[in-house]
């Protein structure tokens, strides 16, 4: 990783694009560079790591058929959205749906956040039952009658 940055023709050459193609999503605003943005004829762009990150997941998004302007939706939703670290997003794409996956929710991007769908976390539900289960064996050993209700171990004496 380069500490001054990354020149548009070096940019474009890394993230897998041509030059054009980079042009214009700066000019059109869909990824502008961070570091310096073009300030006229002749002037040169610079982009940090984070823009090659971003350019990269807008040509990965192209490439599974996603159309530039849902590309454009979403990395509106994402930049109002998502205040982490953009590698660690995760986005699943299915046909032309894009949906990321936030914590414990997956939210449909190009629905404005419409659909959201919980995500059950197997490896707790595993850590409940076993933590019941070990429950009632240190209950039962102790001579007590255990039962569960509710999620609930009770302890009849």
């Amino acid at each position: 990783m380069s500490d001054d940055g990354y020149s548009g023709t070096k940019a474009a050459q890394l993230v897998g694009i041509t030059y054009r193609q980079l042009d214009y999503w700066a000019r059109t605003e869909l990824i502008r560079p961070s570091l310096t943005d073009a300030a006229g004829s002749g002037s040169r762009r610079l982009y940090s790591y984070r823009d090659l990150l971003e350019l990269k997941v807008v040509k990965s998004l192209l490439d599974a058929g996603i159309k530039l302007e849902s590309v454009r939706d979403v990395f509106e939703f994402m930049r109002t959205h998502v205040n982490s670290d953009i590698a660690a997003a995760h986005i699943v794409i299915s046909g032309s749906s894009v949906v990321l996956c936030d914590g414990d929710e997956l939210i449909d991007v190009l629905k404005k956040g419409q659909g959201v769908l919980s995500v059950l976390a197997v490896a707790a539900v595993k850590q409940e039952v076993d933590l019941q289960l070990d429950c009632i064996a240190a209950s039962v050993a102790a001579g007590a009658t255990a039962i569960v209700i509710d999620r609930a171990v009770h302890v009849a004496v």
